[in-house]
């Protein structure tokens, strides 16, 4: 049977979902929109699928095969977040993972800690761009931008996934553990005074990266191994936090596959 009232109560709680952070922590589950995130999510980790009328009459193999709850096309743009939706959204479980999930095989971790990010496109992009480089997992502070909000999902494009984070009230305690483990950690920093190139990465690495008006705070920056820095030409005294990430790694990435 179609739903066709945006008051029905599985509607209320994914339009829920979409707002609201605690909603999704208390489910332990948010949404993923869209024909890609759909094939991306794991079965086991499907909760529900929707899709509109049309689409299960254009598709309706892929309807059949997600046991698909069939919305009207008016409910379901209230379903979602998107302007222009594709006509299936998933409800998908939240990945859980271990912090020893960081480490990979534990041979040359790659990890990207990230305190009080705030734009859900540089955090969604950070996780997509690590999966892209090799990184093993991504610590996040508690006042980081939820990535299970619906912009960071399709920002992810599914790596979210994928790729273990963690996040975390205590950001130096979690830099002890990596320490703990042959991790030295990496500070992005406009008072760096290495060039990001110079380090060796081969070993196991942490890159720190800041919030995007004022960058690490004191506390964090102290407890880094090093301090570096990406070289700026210009008038420009910083990068986006996610093109920065991104170079890091991407020199991390350089690195390791040069040798």
């Amino acid at each position: 049977m179609m739903i066709t009232s945006s008051s029905n109560e599985k509607i209320k709680q994914i339009i829920l979902l979409n707002t609201k952070a605690r909603a999704r922590r208390d489910a332990g589950c948010f949404v993923a929109e869209g024909y890609k995130l759909f094939c991306e999510t794991p079965v086991s980790l499907r909760r529900a699928v929707y899709v509109t009328e049309s689409f299960a009459e254009e598709h309706p193999d892929i309807a059949a095969q997600a046991s698909a709850q069939t919305v009207s096309d008016a409910v379901f743009r209230k379903m979602c977040d998107t302007r222009t939706p594709q006509g299936i959204l998933t409800v998908a479980e939240m990945p859980q993972w271990d912090r020893r999930a960081l480490l990979g095989d534990g041979s040359a971790p790659l990890i990207l800690v990230l305190e009080n990010l705030q734009d859900p496109g540089n955090v969604g992009t950070i996780i997509r761009t690590a999966e892209g480089a090799g990184a093993t997992g991504i610590v996040i502070g508690s006042e980081t931008a939820d990535i299970f909000a619906p912009k960071v999902i399709r920002a992810t494009m599914g790596s979210v996934f994928r790729m273990p984070v963690i996040r975390t009230a205590d950001l130096g305690g979690m830099l002890d553990f990596l320490k703990e483990n042959g991790v030295n950690s990496y500070a992005s920093h406009l008072s760096g005074s290495v060039p990001y190139t110079e380090p060796d990465y081969t070993k196991g690495t942490a890159i720190l990266i800041g919030n995007e008006g004022n960058g690490l705070s004191r506390e964090l920056t102290g407890q880094a191994d090093y301090r570096i820095r990406i070289p700026m030409e210009g008038s420009v005294e910083s990068l986006n936090a996610a093109v920065a990430a991104s170079v890091m790694m991407y020199e991390v990435h350089r690195q390791r596959t040069a040798v």
